[in-house]
């Protein structure tokens, strides 16, 4: 996975695996954070989000299983 910079108070990075439908997070505070079963669509509604952090919050946290890897 590539890692895709991003303007955002809250993270400092995505990657996305199609194939595995697959995001990973990268937050400032350098922690990040795998979530599966994650549609591609829901992909392109983040990047495309008025605030990262919101949608994350609103569409991500506490609705994909998930791990940390950092």
């Amino acid at each position: 996975m590539k890692w895709v910079p991003v303007e955002s108070s809250v993270l400092e990075a995505v990657a996305y695996s199609p194939g595995d439908h697959e995001l990973c997070l990268r937050f400032r505070s350098g922690a990040e954070y795998c979530y599966f079963d994650f549609p591609v669509k829901q992909y392109g509604e983040l990047l495309s989000a008025e605030s990262l952090g919101r949608y994350f919050s609103k569409k991500i946290r506490d609705h994909f299983l998930y791990r940390k890897i950092r």
